[in-house]
């Protein structure tokens, strides 16, 4: 049955049809084949039970605030404010790349707006210093993956729909390795930098005059990272109600700095539904799924194979966390998540891991698979943004931060406490 399935996935995957539709015929195929009993005739309730979930409402309201941010330029002056501050170090510029991203990420919850803000702000820069453009595009893309990282993230949102873990607990588990792994990237790019400077391009110097005035471009973003994650942490605010009071925060803030106009809320509104539609549509059709995977017995039989195949519960955590690479090469991320998590988080919560734990841990596998070929999207963004040259160059510039998540990879085992220290403060 598995390999049925992976052959049927992967089969119309390569034919292009769109992910939603991908789970729902899986779903069906599993069905007609596998089940006990006809779900078919249970498939209006099951897919109407999915979509009537409060929860959900976040994640179109969290994609609305990254598009507020990206529509009204915050997110350009606050490029240009961590630029001033870290553009000395070792590789000038890609430093102010990473730095961004981590800010950007506290409000957008999405890998790929993060990429694409970051990249539409920074890559004429770098080109006008010339700057190598391997580690210069890399960074822009390795950057981005973490705003599925750092709270609020919508992926974050999608694990604690399907696992029924508590979104605040995610949140708060994803806040010191997501701050970690930012660490890493600024380091490892530092040491980069100092064996090959060439890589790293000319620094700039500002006056100390020029780094404190731009700190006031740090304030909009600042202010939303306290009004949504401070009101879920405090207890005051359900992630879709701290969504909420975002945007209305994000909204009062561009019309204070005069940058509001109904052609910025129309584009903001438009790119929302279109990201929206397509997650959503994802997530029920993989509830679905679940559906028909938890009534074939492919979980409980899975379970039963790997604890009489004597592996232990490490042994098998090193085969999922390898598994997930394999099919990051393949998949995009959110099908790769809402296909994989009904299966794989049962035997791992069986197995005594934490849940919260290994969401944050399968977090930083999918940040890895989005700058790893051929299906990378990150990879595609910063190349479309771009606009010219050679994609390798992106691929290639990516694959040094594909090494610091593996190493982070290594700290989150070796250290839960890196996850799991926040979680048990706010509870």
């Amino acid at each position: 049955m598995i390999l049925l399935s992976l052959v049927v996935l992967l089969v119309l995957l390569v034919l292009s049809v769109p992910v939603a539709a991908t789970l729902i015929v899986l779903g069906l195929f599993l069905d007609e084949f596998f089940s006990p009993f006809p779900l078919i005739n249970a498939m209006g309730d099951v897919l109407w039970s999915a979509s009537d979930s409060f929860l959900l409402i976040a994640i179109p309201l969290f994609i609305l605030l990254g598009e507020i941010l990206v529509r009204t330029g915050i997110a350009k002056s606050t490029y240009r404010a961590l630029e001033s501050w870290l553009s000395w170090l070792p590789g000038g510029l890609l430093h102010a790349n990473i730095a961004t991203a981590t800010l950007f990420s506290a409000t957008s919850g999405s890998s790929v707006a993060t990429a694409a803000t970051i990249g539409t702000v920074a890559i004429p820069q770098g080109k006008a210093m010339n700057y190598d453009p391997k580690l210069f595009t890399g960074s822009i893309a390795a950057g981005g993956t973490l705003g599925i990282m750092i709270p609020p993230s919508i992926n974050l949102i999608v694990y604690g729909f399907l696992t029924e873990t508590s979104i605040p607990q995610l949140f708060a588990a994803g806040l010191i390795p997501g701050l970690l792994l930012a660490f890493l990237f600024v380091v490892g790019t530092a040491l980069i930098c100092l064996w090959r400077p060439s890589l790293g391009g000319p620094s700039t110097h500002h006056t100390w005059r020029e780094r404190f005035s731009g700190l006031t471009s740090l304030v909009p973003v600042l202010v939303l990272f306290g009004i949504v994650v401070g009101s879920i942490y405090a207890g005051w605010a359900t992630p879709t109600e701290a969504a909420s009071l975002g945007v209305i925060g994000a909204l009062l803030i561009a019309l204070f700095m005069g940058k509001l106009s109904k052609s910025v809320v129309m584009e903001a509104l438009e790119g929302t539904m279109r990201t929206t539609g397509m997650i959503v549509l994802i997530i029920i059709a993989s509830y679905f799924l679940n559906f028909v995977l938890a009534s074939t017995g492919i979980t409980r039989e899975l379970s039963s194979f790997l604890d009489s195949a004597g592996l232990g519960p490490y042994m098998t955590l090193m085969l999922i966390i390898a598994l997930y690479i394999v099919l990051g090469f393949f998949i995009e991320t959110l099908s790769l998540m809402v296909i994989t998590i009904p299966i794989v988080a049962p035997i791992i919560i069986a197995l005594g891991f934490d849940p919260v734990w290994f969401g944050i841990l399968l977090i930083v596998l999918i940040e890895m698979a989005l700058i790893t070929p051929p299906v990378g999207l990150n990879l595609y963004v910063v190349q479309s943004v771009r606009q010219g040259g050679s994609f390798n160059d992106v691929m290639i510039g990516a694959m040094p931060y594909v090494a610091f998540m593996l190493v982070m990879v290594v700290l989150l085992i070796v250290f839960p406490s890196l996850a799991l220290y926040l979680p048990g403060v706010l509870k």
